[in-house]
């Protein structure tokens, strides 16, 4: 597979970041200023995907792969993101408490029977995306698959792994965009309609893994190219304005940024909408 070439595009990220909350997608991706802390269930997910990932490649190629191996390479991960800055312990718990949660999900993971015929691990893939008119939209969309296998009626799967500290429902899965990217830019690249298994390893006191499957059709990703397209307008209006609620606020890194905004970006934007309908075609 040829390199990807770094370019303007979309991601589930920026799109459900700017769902969630414009105003933290403007002061993150357009300002551009750094996070000025994380929380250690980030680092968590972070370190146990490292872990995995490194499992996954060893059973790719035919090796070995130890329990002793995989919890190293978890431990190692935590503590090289714990060095680099602030990282916030969430709940009661403290940082050596969540360390020793991620030895606990690896395990459980382990004791799963393992993936087979696995074709690739941790794939950064980039893939045109049509809106429901067919027509294409300039910027394409990019995911990293954290796991991709041939099953055995021969269909192919994405394994996406999530950590959280409760079991998902379905609705929640049958409502995400995230197997939506996941499916289109595979049916994009390969011509066949793969399906989306989440694997969640529960935070919950006796660890435990839950998993869930999503189907996704072409009526999925045009639904997915307008709300892209939807987005993208939004970004260019300067349409940006804060979403307050304890989910978004409580862990956001831009609250003070957030108290001092007033209004004038979409101002901004409002006049850039005035002058470019002004321009002749």
């Amino acid at each position: 597979m040829r390199p990807i070439v770094p370019r303007p595009h979309w991601s589930y990220s920026s799109v459900s970041q700017y769902q969630r909350c414009t105003l933290q997608y403007y002061f993150e991706r357009v300002q551009k200023l750094p996070r000025k802390f994380t929380s250690d269930a980030q680092v968590l997910g972070s370190a146990l995907h490292s872990a995995l990932a490194e499992y996954h490649r060893k059973l790719q190629a035919g090796e070995s792969a130890q329990p002793h191996q995989i919890r190293a390479t978890y431990l190692a991960a935590w503590d090289e993101q714990v060095s680099r800055g602030q990282v916030v312990a969430s709940g009661d718990k403290s940082l050596a408490d969540s360390r020793s949660l991620g030895i606990a999900l690896v395990d459980v993971y382990l004791t799963e029977p393992p993936p087979e015929n696995i074709l690739a691990v941790e794939q950064t893939m980039m893939s045109p995306i049509a809106n429901s008119r067919g027509e294409y939209l300039e910027r394409p969309i990019m995911v990293v698959v954290d796991l991709i296998t041939r099953q055995g009626d021969g269909g192919l799967q994405v394994g996406e792994l999530k950590t959280a500290g409760r079991a998902y429902s379905e609705s929640e899965v049958a409502t995400s965009l995230q197997p939506t990217f996941y499916a289109n830019t595979l049916y994009e690249m390969t011509g066949e309609e793969p399906a989306v298994e989440y694997t969640i390893l529960v935070k919950t006191r006796t660890p435990k893994l839950q998993r869930i499957e999503a189907i996704r059709t072409t009526s999925d990703y045009q639904r997915l190219g307008d709300l892209i397209q939807a987005v993208e307008l939004g970004v260019e209006a300067g349409v940006f304005y804060p979403n307050e609620s304890p989910m978004n606020c409580s862990g956001c890194s831009f609250l003070r940024e957030c108290r001092g905004w007033t209004g004038n970006r979409v101002q901004d934007g409002i006049a850039r909408i005035e002058a470019k309908e002004t321009v002749p075609c």
